[in-house]
């Protein structure tokens, strides 16, 4: 049996996993993150974009976070977001959608224009079609 370390997935609304898991990759802000046992404590911001978790069992699930921390002690690795759901339950269409509205939003600035906003906007919307995109690759789809 190989080596674990609890893992917690919480939002604001609830949380979203909760388990043994042997790796834990996250999307921080200085690239990719991977956490293992044994890691040494941290805490550092996430962006948008997927968490892997390689449970107990070998078995992989994606997740998509919009933004939050991820604190690691040695015994438990939380990751606090602002909002997260599964992979499996982002709408593809949808999210292809909001991608285009916000590159159409910047291209089209107008005076009410709120760069910041169509900018986060832009990073929300490819940051979920990247974790669809790696929960695709996962299943080999």
């Amino acid at each position: 049996m190989a080596i674990t370390v609890h893992c917690d997935i919480v939002s604001a609304e609830k949380s979203i996993f909760s388990g043994r898991v042997e790796l834990v990759v996250a999307a921080g802000i200085l690239g990719d993150l991977g956490v293992a046992p044994g890691h040494a404590p941290l805490l550092t911001e996430l962006q948008p974009g997927p968490v892997r978790v390689k449970k107990q069992n070998s078995e992989e699930e994606v997740f998509y976070v919009s933004g939050g921390f991820i604190e690691v002690q040695p015994n438990l690795v939380t990751v606090l977001a602002d909002s997260a759901v599964r992979a499996n339950e982002i709408d593809e269409a949808e999210a292809e959608k909001a991608k285009a509205d916000a590159e159409r939003a910047l291209i089209n600035q107008s005076s009410e224009f709120e760069y910041s906003k169509a900018a986060a906007e832009l990073a929300q919307a490819a940051a979920r079609l990247r974790t669809v995109q790696q929960l695709r690759r996962k299943l080999g789809a």
